[in-house]
């Protein structure tokens, strides 16, 4: 089975274990699609850092929190603008632009707003199963 296939069923699978409804996910607020976003990008960067081989997991914590957080983000959200798609680059635009509730603890609020950006179009494009296209940016903008 392609694995791209694989992946997109895995959201599918999700919706349908729990009987989640279709939703359109354009009604979705830019905080909601940077909630899941963040979790989205955590996890390929914990899979990559695991994929390197068996380490101390305290080694490989501070490693991800070297490419999980605002700055790192902030960094990899200006250099993706510039291959997004009109409607890729109107849902980062939407969460940059967000009023969050909460603050960075390491990052000023510039860095935060574009982490915010960043995360809110990952899980975009994740609850849309483009799981190649989430690959394809964090590998260009890494």
């Amino acid at each position: 089975m392609d694995e791209s296939i694989a992946n997109r069923d895995f959201l599918g699978r999700i919706r349908e274990e729990f009987e989640l409804e279709d939703v359109d996910i354009r009604t979705y607020s830019p905080l909601t699609l940077a909630f899941i976003g963040d979790c989205v990008y955590d996890l390929i960067i914990r899979t990559i850092l695991v994929g390197e081989g068996n380490r101390a997991v305290n080694g490989i914590h501070k490693d991800k929190s070297n490419l999980v957080n605002a700055g790192k983000q902030a960094e990899m959200a200006e250099k993706m603008k510039e291959f997004l798609s009109e409607e890729e680059l109107e849902v980062y635009k939407r969460g940059r632009n967000s009023k969050p509730q909460s603050r960075a603890k390491n990052a000023g609020i510039a860095d935060y707003q574009k982490a915010t950006g960043f995360e809110a179009l990952i899980g975009f494009l994740y609850l849309q199963g483009k799981n190649d296209r989430i690959l394809e940016i964090v590998k260009k903008t890494l």
